[in-house]
């Protein structure tokens, strides 16, 4: 989330960062919700103020025996009364649609990230190690896996669908020594904290990260056998509540002379068999939506207890970052630092035809994550070293690879700048990415009301500043294993760092 009082103070700076990702100018729409809103609080707080006064007025009137000045004013405050009554629904509206909009709109680059498009445009920043030398042509890593009967995707076809795999022998064996390497260098060498979050998350968990509302499409959702009859209730009661305001509406204009035929009848009398007939149908639909409430509660008590309304994790970046949502913490408390192994599910929506064969794009994998949660004074140093500690991984492993710094339009939502880091793959004869490192600011603080107290201030707080990074993709660091340690008869040989792991085994094969 963006400050609102830095775009107010910065209009044309905010257009022209939003121009930089590519994004359409959004001052003057956002400003304009922003004074509409600042316009009605105020006009609240003076209704307030003078319900207030009129209030006190009245008593002196009373006490004055003033009757038509106390009549007055009593009217008046009625009046406002009723304006109170609807104004706390419109200030909700007015909050919802500023939100709403500053929720859909990416971070702010920073000066330094390259502007660009796309990939096309990003920077090279360093390179590490060296292609190696065959004396055979490399293939990729699904014809090695898929030869050795270790990498099976039709099977997981069978089982999942499309974007599945299933690993088996030692290939299953070397991926899990991956992560518990990874992990092992981060905890023991880097200083992070290992957590087992949850794998299902709230939407504001979601939310707090950036992943809503904007990428919803990304996303899986879990669904619980009471979802279905739940949503159906919940379309029957607003049904039934619209029912029921048309009939009150037109016993209110009944009986305020808008209905000339029924005021006939009923003499205007509130104690006629018609109005009261009217009234006694409001009774019953009331009664029915008491019941309805109950039956909704009772369902939503049994889907919230299945698990429904809860996403899977794209990223344990989502769970990570959120432990310290709605926090104060004391400025000692930071650096903090968090890793995990997890497995990460994403639809992949957007990227129907690309990487169609192998483990490159796939539905269910899994990742070992770097957050980092900082001040903003620090954050940007903390960026250059969780890069390092990403590439650290890959240097152990004698992985040759590339840093890229992405340019503006190849960057993340959240991002204010990110470091890609591109493993060489033999087979693709391409660099890919294993490792995105981002600084997010506190875009993503916002979102999740994460603060600290500065140290010798006991009453200021501010927003902290955030980090991610893959520390790596567990699944691609096979791949980039396989392809690069292949040997010419089909074999892998595994890297020294990873043999403690394997049981001493050095070398993989059918």
């Amino acid at each position: 989330m963006l400050d609102i009082k830095w775009i107010r103070e910065n209009p044309a700076a905010f257009d022209r960062a939003l121009s930089r990702r590519g994004a359409p100018p959004a001052a003057e729409a956002i400003l304009g919700l922003d004074e509409e809103r600042r316009a009605h609080v105020q006009k609240v707080q003076s209704a307030q103020e003078r319900r207030n006064s009129a209030s006190k007025e009245i008593g002196k009137a009373k006490a004055a025996k003033d009757e038509a000045t106390a009549a007055a004013l009593m009217a008046e405050v009625g009046e406002i009364k009723e304006f109170l009554a609807h104004a706390e629904e419109k200030e909700r509206e007015l909050d919802t649609a500023l939100n709403g909009l500053l929720a859909t709109l990416p971070n702010i680059p920073l000066d330094d990230v390259p502007n660009g498009r796309d990939e096309h445009d990003n920077v090279e920043k360093s390179m590490s190690g060296q292609k190696r030398l065959y004396d055979f042509e490399p293939v990729e890593h699904f014809e090695i896996g898929v030869a050795q009967k270790q990498m099976d995707f039709e099977t997981a076809a069978k089982l999942s669908g499309s974007r599945f795999v299933v690993l088996k022998g030692g290939l299953a064996r070397l991926e899990r020594a991956l992560g518990q390497f990874m992990l092992d260098l981060h905890t023991t060498e880097h200083g992070y904290t290992e957590v087992q979050p949850p794998l299902l998350v709230r939407d504001e968990a979601l939310y707090g990260t950036a992943q809503l509302p904007k990428f919803e499409s990304d996303l899986y959702m879990a669904r619980s056998p009471f979802a279905r009859e739940l949503e159906h209730w919940k379309m029957a009661r607003e049904d039934l509540a619209a029912t029921k305001r048309t009939a009150e509406d037109k016993l209110w204009v009944s009986l305020n002379g808008g209905d000339a035929l029924f005021a006939i009848e009923a003499e205007t009398s509130e104690s006629s068999p018609a109005v009261v007939e009217r009234q006694r149908d409001i009774r019953v639909l009331a009664d029915d939506l008491e019941k309805l409430d109950r039956k909704i509660a009772d369902f939503t008590s049994k889907a919230e207890s299945a698990g429904a309304g809860l996403w899977l994790i794209p990223t344990a970046e989502v769970p990570l970052t959120n432990l310290v949502r709605e926090s104060i913490l004391d400025e000692k408390e930071l650096p903090l630092r968090f890793t995990a192994l997890t497995p990460c599910f994403r639809s992949e929506a957007g990227s129907a035809g690309r990487d169609t064969r192998g483990m490159l794009r796939q539905h269910q994998f899994n990742k070992v994550e770097l957050v980092s949660i900082t001040t903003p004074e620090t954050s940007l140093h903390e960026h250059e070293r969780m890069l390092g500690c990403a590439e650290a991984v890959l240097q152990a492993l004698e992985l040759h690879y590339r840093v890229v710094t992405l340019c503006t339009g190849d960057m993340g939502f959240g991002a204010q700048k990110t470091y890609d880091i591109e493993v060489w793959l033999p087979g693709q004869k391409a660099y890919r990415e294993i490792s995105s490192v981002s600084v997010c600011g506190d875009f993503q603080a916002r979102r999740m009301n994460a603060r600290y107290r500065p140290a010798g201030d006991a009453k200021g707080t501010r927003f902290v500043h955030t980090l991610n990074g893959s520390g790596t993709a567990v699944g691609r660091c096979l791949i980039a294993v396989m392809e690069t340690f292949q040997n010419g008869d089909g074999s892998v040989t595994v890297p020294a760092a990873l043999r403690p792991y394997m049981g001493g085994v050095e070398k993989i094969s059918a």
